[in-house]
């Protein structure tokens, strides 16, 4: 939101900067990834926070307030403060556009540009990118739980701060929930807020049923009422029903009923049982309360009659999986791959500037593997293509009717924002037909199974090389 993001970093960034620029390799040319590695719930993420990492990067200004800070801490002399006082990042950046289904190691984010403008943006795009990934991948883990009932996004109260409750709503929105209840985001980001009554309504008033003829009075066209403020089926429920027939005498249809509270499951099945009997097939039954994938599976399981979810502290917080182990690392410095060596396989890094294909089974059009590959690597994908486990090198997979997408698409050029912005909607659109291209063994809520992401031969023979260097070229 409207504020200056260009300290939100990390102080090793500066120190790392001012040293680039003592040594003399300020200016040379590194390329960063930013990608995440495993461990978290699902096989994949949902690629998410793009718009406002790239708002981020051009917006970054040393101005004398921040400039006067960084003087008071006696650490930098005044040839490092005048060249952040002109700060700009003239780089490049590819991306995976926002929406996107991703796994583990492959760039979310590519930045090229000076070693020093590229290391300042770790800390920052790391905050951004990380949390809304986290979130709508969350968010496309419940609605999938769902199984094409709607999911509204609940979770403001809950949210760690402001601009959490705010990103949390669009990255919800973009994984796949249908609305948000917070007004702000809905305002932000175009969509619609969705809401009906809390429990302090009811209790204002001298009876239940005055509550309800009240809110019916006021919003006879959208009328949802809650029910479990006293007791459900013996109050609640028998009070909704009245005021829906008195709204049906005039010609209203009612909305439906919500359910906070209690055995869901039981509730729901009663609820619907009687809405029904009542002459309110069309009611529908909206339940929260603590709910996740989980819950909401299990509910699925015990045959709840529920039409429609809202989803909030576990949706907003990824309650399960608080965290994402995204990263950002060098892959390339002054026209040399790079790479990181450690004890831990899995945080070995993959050198060199990198391109990502999609590759889609030619008869069913579902994606069958992710090939990494160097990015100025030349691949003939009309002749029969062999897939290799990036370390069980025996394992292979061998494609001739096939083809292929690419993923990273170009972002900023020489510093200039060339995003195509497109609405939550419509992200949440290209999330859904994303998803929709994956068999739903790779979705499954419980132990996955591990879709294929490849290195190219190139990639894993110059990874092997530097490997056998000790990380140097």
């Amino acid at each position: 939101m409207d504020k200056n993001l260009t300290l939100l970093t990390d102080f090793y960034e500066l120190t790392m900067m001012n040293g680039y620029l003592q040594n003399g390799m300020a200016d040379k040319v590194a390329v960063f990834d930013l990608f995440f590695r495993q461990g978290n719930e699902s096989t994949f993420c949902i690629a998410c926070g793009l718009e406002q990492a790239i708002d981020y990067i051009k917006n970054i200004s040393f101005g004398n307030e921040e400039i006067e800070y960084l003087r008071s801490l006696g650490t930098f002399g005044e040839d490092f403060l005048s060249r952040l006082a002109g700060f700009k990042f003239k780089g490049d950046v590819r991306a995976l556009p926002e929406g996107t289904v991703v796994f583990p190691n492959e760039p979310l984010m590519v930045i090229k540009g000076s070693v020093f403008e590229a290391q300042l943006l770790e800390a920052a795009l790391l905050n951004i990118v990380n949390f809304q990934t986290l979130i709508a991948t969350k968010a496309a883990r419940v609605v999938r739980a769902a199984r094409g009932r709607g999911v509204l996004e609940f979770g403001l109260r809950r949210a760690q701060a402001p601009d959490a409750a705010v990103y949390g709503a669009r990255a919800a929105v973009i994984g796949g929930c249908v609305s948000t209840s917070n007004v702000l985001a809905s305002m932000l980001f175009d969509t619609d807020p969705k809401g009906t009554h809390a429990h302090s309504w009811v209790m204002s008033f001298d009876a239940e049923l005055s509550a309800f003829r009240a809110y019916a009075e006021l919003y006879p066209t959208n009328c949802l009422l809650l029910i479990d403020t006293y007791d459900t089926l013996k109050s609640g429920l028998p009070n909704a029903i009245t005021v829906f027939r008195e709204l049906k005498e005039k010609g209203y249809k009612p909305v439906g009923v919500r359910l906070d509270s209690g055995d869901l499951a039981y509730l729901t099945k009663e609820t619907r049982r009687v809405l029904d009997e009542a002459g309110f097939p069309e009611a529908k039954i909206f339940v929260s309360g603590d709910l996740d994938e989980y819950t909401i599976e299990s509910l699925y399981i015990q045959g709840a009659k529920i039409d429609v979810y809202g989803v909030g502290t576990r949706l907003i917080t990824s309650h399960s999986n608080p965290s994402l182990g995204g990263v950002y690392k060098i892959a390339e410095f002054d026209g040399r791959p790079k790479l990181k060596i450690s004890d831990n396989a899995a945080k070995i890094t993959n050198p060199g500037e990198k391109e990502i294909y999609r590759i889609y089974d030619g008869a069913t059009k579902m994606a069958v593997a992710d090939l990494i590959c160097l990015k100025d690597e030349k691949i003939d994908f009309t002749a029969p293509l062999t897939l290799t486990h990036p370390t069980d090198r025996w394992k292979k997979l061998t494609l001739t009717d096939y083809f292929v997408r690419p993923l990273l698409v170009d972002v900023m050029k020489n510093g200039e924002d060339i995003l195509e912005r497109k609405s939550v909607t419509e992200l949440r659109s290209r999330c859904n037909a994303g998803l929709n291209e994956f068999w739903s063994e790779y979705k499954r809520l419980d132990k996955p199974q591990i879709y294929k992401v490849d290195l190219s031969d190139e990639l894993y023979n110059l990874k092997q090389e530097l490997l056998a260097k000790g990380g140097k070229k």
